[in-house]
């Protein structure tokens, strides 16, 4: 079923595309001449010192002889699209909008008050020897300081790379030494859920015996004392408080690197991503003023971390280039009870959430009272982004959260991406829940047989994107060549997403997860989401992951592990008469494990990698799982995994 664009949606709209006729009309143009459509963009949205003439240089063919480029006659400073070119006409407008683990902690930075603390705080790295091109490690919570520690690298040309502070000191040392940083900025403590975080102790163990680590920046948080190093630790306060409220921008070039954000794999060490500063911030504020349909007035909340792409893209550079009110959050969705999106909402008048499927998925399983008593009429867009959602999240955010007055954008994207790629724009396209739809101009995709085959029209493949745009990574940071080894050596020419994806008949794109996620049960191909996605249709189940694992006979089996609903019981047959309805007689699974949990992240995403290992008889091969937002649950489905049928 599709759903069309609501009108309250639709009506005063700001981004020209609002409809699928002019949607077609930006997306042929950008395909015919992308040169001349992302120079246009970048013009526009970016405060340029010196305006690029050059848009692409390179190409995919010729990745192996190193990175492509974008506009790479441009000059210009990050900062000044952020936060300089909105004094003048938005300097009382309020720019980040925080709100802390307490619901009463709120703090409201305006553009005038965040440009003078990126200026502080620029002027205190520069004392701090922090020069052009050096790395400075950020490994904080949600606190505003996160964000304008960012900026202010970026001012002064550094380099940052956030570390999310979930990370324990191996992951953290890790990408210390991978990126040489100069600097590390922290915090005493963090505090999410009623908990404290030790921040400043795991960086104190991670810059052990690291020399290139000359000072750590310390932001006070709270009243409880830490561990310090006199000759090494700084206070915030006292290094940036009393420092200068002006400072003029470092001009840099336009391929000058803005970050590196580091993705683990299942085996290897960490890639450093490395995104740079005139393409990124072209595409995303693009995306972000685009698929959200910013307007002057909206109150924009990406209750994301920084420490992830989400909240680089779209807390951070996105919204504030686009002069947008920016919401950043401390705390969980659950705490102090499951409403607290719900009050935010209400008490902030948000009419921008942009949220996890996990998140929804945990929130629809505490029932709907905690939504309805919180007034959520100021809403109008509604986002997903992180992973597929299963099409019944998808409608209880529509039909429960939105009341069917929002449109839902159901965004796919990765860290490599730089910003959104496939998605609805919330003026102009019908969804299908379940469906990331269509691609945003510029963005051209194409299925791909496993042996690199194109498929055309009505038919399931591996997701490749066949020509550069500007906010994708350019390399890993220091190994090139392993960046062209992932992205590049199994489709020549092309992109390789890793992940797998469904085009309909009507040209809509249906992510199946990533192609390790992808089954191949008895010659049938079949995605773990369509799984997922079948099984919580089944009144008793919360959640579900599906993973596959060596089958005798089959080639591949299907195990599914299975969070049942507070006190209730689930049987195999209820999970295979669900797979058989919504997917087809072919589609069974063989091994059901009733599990308390899955294994997440901090910021909820599913770590399939450990399901899998521990369902093919190889759970102490787990590695580090000291990040999981709960690492008990794991050694609980360890003990309950089923090795024989």
């Amino acid at each position: 079923m599709a759903y069309e664009v609501p009108a309250r949606v639709r009506e005063n709209a700001a981004t020209p595309i609002t409809d699928l006729d002019r949607y077609r009309e930006h997306w042929m143009r950008a395909e015919r001449d992308p040169d001349g459509f992302w120079l246009d963009v970048a013009k526009e949205r970016v405060a340029w010192r010196k305006e690029p003439t050059i848009g692409l240089a390179g190409s995919f063919d010729e990745i192996k002889g190193g990175p492509l480029s974008w506009f790479s006659d441009g000059q210009l400073n990050v900062t000044e699209s952020c936060v300089d070119r909105h004094l003048e006409t938005r300097g009382d407008k309020v720019a980040i909008l925080w709100e802390g683990d307490e619901p009463s902690d709120v703090r409201k930075l305006t553009y005038r008050e965040l440009h003078a603390e990126v200026c502080k705080a620029a002027n205190a790295l520069t004392a701090l020897g922090l020069q052009k091109g050096e790395r400075a490690i950020i490994y904080m919570g949600m606190v505003p300081e996160a964000a304008i520690a960012m900026l202010a690298c970026a001012r002064i040309g550094a380099v940052h790379s956030v570390v999310f502070g979930g990370f324990s000191a191996e992951a953290l040392r890790d990408r210390i030494r991978d990126c040489g940083a100069e600097i590390v900025i922290t915090q005493d403590w963090g505090l999410r859920g009623g908990k404290k975080i030790p921040l400043k102790n795991v960086a104190d163990e991670a810059c052990e015996g690291e020399s290139s680590v000359k000072k750590v920046l310390v932001y006070k948080r709270t009243e409880d004392e830490v561990a310090w190093n006199d000759d090494r630790d700084v206070w915030w306060h006292d290094a940036v408080d009393g420092a200068s409220a002006d400072h003029e921008a470092v001009t840099v070039d336009a391929e000058h690197p803005l970050f590196v954000l580091y993705t683990s794999g299942s085996t290897g060490r960490p890639k450093g991503l490395v995104h740079t500063s005139g393409g990124y911030l072209t595409y995303t504020s693009y995306t972000h003023g685009t698929v959200f349909d910013l307007r002057e007035d909206d109150v924009y909340a990406c209750v994301a971390d920084v420490g992830w792409i989400t909240g680089h893209s779209y807390i951070v550079y996105g919204p504030l280039a686009n002069g947008a009110t920016t919401m950043m959050f401390e705390s969980v969705p659950v705490y102090p009870d499951a409403g607290r999106y719900w009050d935010m909402v209400a008490r902030h008048r948000i009419t921008i959430l942009y949220t996890a499927p996990t998140a929804i998925r945990a929130l629809a399983a505490r029932g709907n009272d905690h939504v309805a008593k919180h007034d959520r009429s100021s809403l109008r867009v509604l986002g997903t982004v992180g992973e597929p959602i299963n099409p019944e999240a998808w409608e209880w955010y529509h039909g429960v959260v939105g009341e069917g007055r929002c449109n839902i954008v159901d965004t796919w994207w990765q860290t490599e991406t730089g910003g959104i790629a496939i998605s609805p724009i919330a003026p102009a396209t019908p969804t299908k829940p379940g469906s990331a739809t269509y691609p945003m101009p510029g963005i051209i995709p194409s299925l791909r047989t496993p042996e690199g085959q194109i498929i055309r029209g009505n038919g399931q493949g591996l997701l490749c994107i066949d020509h550069p745009w500007p906010g994708q990574a350019r390399t890993v940071w220091g190994d090139h060549e392993r960046f062209v080894s992932t992205y590049f050596a199994h489709v020549p020419g092309v992109y390789f997403t890793g992940d797998g994806c469904r085009r309909d008949k009507d040209g809509y794109y249906w992510i199946t997860g990533r192609v390790d996620d992808v089954l191949n049960v008895s010659g049938h191909r079949m995605g773990t989401a369509e799984f997922e996605a079948a099984i919580v249709t089944v009144e008793e189940v919360a959640e579900a992951a599906v993973v596959g694992f060596p089958h005798p006979v089959k080639g591949q089996g299907v195990y599914a592990y299975v969070v049942p609903q507070d006190g209730d019981t689930i049987d195999d047959a209820s999970i295979n008469a669900a797979c058989r309805k919504e997917i087809g007689a072919h589609a069974r699974v063989d091994r059901v494990q009733i599990v308390p949990g899955l294994p997440k992240t901090r910021s909820g995403k599913v770590m399939r990698r450990i399901l899998r290992k521990i369902a093919e008889g190889r759970g102490d091969e787990l590695g580090d799982v000291s990040t999981l937002a709960d690492p008990s649950v794991v050694e609980k489905i360890r003990e309950g995994a089923i090795l024989e049928d």
